[in-house]
């Protein structure tokens, strides 16, 4: 199954150059967005690889929707390309988690070696990061099974429930954005499934409350946090 890449650029000539360049030479799957718009209604809606985001967009610019890309997904590897040169601008590509950044004109054969470059790391971090089974202070949660075990006791979990403390046993100790979550899990972040989400959080605490050093916390206007110390 080939890679999929967003690929959000307003100029249409250049748009299907590379388009056409990327799927024929580094056989990927490219899905192209003329806007920032519509680049960021197709991130909700699929699941994407890598990105590759021009800067100067109508209705939302790169760096606008690099930053809600970010929200929903911390570590999809994003390409900024832009005409623009300037320092400033490349050091905002960077602060706002862009992983590489491209000035026009660029060499196609260029840029798809920065893209192999980049899903190879990509492909390492993920299989780093794959893991099934996890010590939580005192509890063991296996999610194959979607266990929680806690001396000698068991609670099995729901899917969803399974689901979202995987996620956070992957950021433990560090902030899981509402947004991921949301979309990760239930592929939509609107009220009602994250009123949806607090019920199965509030679940989550239940079950881990016997260990103290054990707490699942809100971070305001972010998301939440697993902390075990």
């Amino acid at each position: 199954m080939n890679q999929k890449i967003l690929l959000a650029e307003d100029d249409p000539n250049l748009g299907e150059l590379l388009k056409d360049y990327l799927e024929l030479k580094g056989k990927f799957d490219v899905v192209l967005c003329v806007d920032g718009q519509e680049a960021m209604e197709a991130f909700r809606k699929e699941e994407f690889d890598l990105c590759i985001l021009d800067v100067m967009m109508p209705k939302k610019d790169g760096f606008s929707l690099g930053k809600d890309i970010r929200k929903i997904n911390q570590t999809i590897p994003i390409i900024y390309a832009t005409a623009k040169g300037m320092m400033e601008d490349k050091t905002q590509a960077f602060e706002l988690g862009g992983d590489d950044y491209i000035t026009k004109p660029f060499r196609v054969e260029e840029l798809l070696l920065r893209i192999n470059a980049l899903l190879k790391r990509a492909s390492k971090d993920k299989e780093e990061e794959i893991s099934d089974k996890f010590e939580i202070g005192e509890y063991f949660f296996d999610y194959t099974s979607q266990i929680i075990s806690f001396k000698g006791q068991q609670q099995k979990l729901s899917t969803k429930e399974a689901e979202l403390l995987r996620l956070l046993c992957l950021k433990k100790n560090d902030v899981l954005t509402r947004e991921e979550a949301l979309i990760k899990i239930w592929h939509d972040d609107n009220y009602f499934t994250g009123r949806s989400m607090d019920v199965f959080l509030s679940k989550l605490r239940k079950y881990l409350k016997e260990d103290p050093s054990v707490e699942i916390v809100n971070v305001h206007g972010k998301g939440y946090k697993l902390l075990v110390s």
